[in-house]
């Protein structure tokens, strides 16, 4: 599956690196299927004018899908969408104080005409995952790739039953 395409295809933006130790799971996931992905620090509320740029630019750039993580206030997700047209992934990363539900719950609530797919708390993994079925319409080798996933997935639960017999 590794096949990796030079140019990015996925964005992965955080508002701070303590959240990389989280996000780097979005970015192993899409290596696995050979995506090539750039992690960026842009915070929502200390570069707005950064993350203005580089939301309404990602696009021309090449960018077809942006992951973005973030956690308290959560409004990385929600700005970069409002700059963009490109899908966008919210990722909620714990916090100490409400370990993660309030990322959740500002992540999730967007307005009318702003959508953010959202995933689980600190489950980036599945945000790459997702990014990669979105990038899988139109492209073979990625359907593939996940039909084969699927299939591991599949048999790796199977073979749990062999726990049970004792």
């Amino acid at each position: 599956m590794k096949n990796s395409s030079a140019k990015p295809l996925v964005g992965i933006l955080m508002g701070s690196d303590s959240d990389w130790p989280t996000m780097k799971a979005a970015a192993d996931a899409l290596a696995e299927f050979g995506v090539a992905s750039e992690a960026k620090v842009i915070s929502a509320h200390r570069d707005p004018h950064g993350l203005e740029e580089y939301a309404s630019t990602a696009g021309k750039r090449g960018l077809c899908v942006i992951i973005a993580g973030a956690g308290g206030a959560a409004h990385l997700p929600g700005v970069t969408a409002a700059f963009t047209t490109l899908p966008v992934i919210g990722v909620p990363i714990e916090s100490k104080s409400l370990k993660g539900l309030d990322s959740l719950l500002s992540i999730v609530q967007m307005p009318p005409g702003v959508p953010v797919a959202t995933v689980g708390i600190g489950a980036a993994k599945n945000a790459g995952l997702l990014a990669v079925q979105i990038l899988s319409v139109g492209n073979e080798r990625l359907q593939k790739a996940l039909a084969e996933f699927k299939q591991k997935l599949a048999g790796e639960s199977r073979a749990k039953n062999q726990n049970l017999k004792g």
